[in-house]
């Protein structure tokens, strides 16, 4: 129970981070990037995803456009704002310490 409790805290934690990287890539609908995040084997559903991209639209990182639709009714596509990518590449660096800082504590230890 501890170690799946941590382990979903750990994927929490680098989850927007995942996103904001995912939608930096150009223009994308909601069901791409639950595809781009289950091929990276993070484990992603439509009712985690939509309550972050709401959330990360509310706090200036995200806008989207409405695209028609040949099957259906308009898509919303996400992108990242200016104020987005100046996040993201904080966190670029932020991500960079961690992953130097984890790689650096776990070193070459021994099981």
């Amino acid at each position: 129970m501890i170690v799946e409790n941590t382990q979903t805290q750990m994927r929490k934690g680098i989850l927007e981070y995942c996103i904001l990287s995912v939608i930096a890539k150009g223009e994308i609908y909601a069901s791409d990037i639950i595809a781009e995040l289950k091929k990276a084997r993070l484990l992603v559903v439509e009712g985690t995803l939509y309550p972050l991209l709401t959330r990360l639209k509310n706090n200036g990182l995200l806008a989207y456009n409405w695209v028609e639709s040949t099957s259906g009714p308009p898509r919303k596509y996400y992108v990242l704002s200016d104020e987005g990518r100046k996040v993201l590449e904080q966190l670029d660096g932020t991500w960079n310490e961690l992953s130097f800082a984890v790689q650096t504590a776990i070193g070459d230890r021994k099981n």
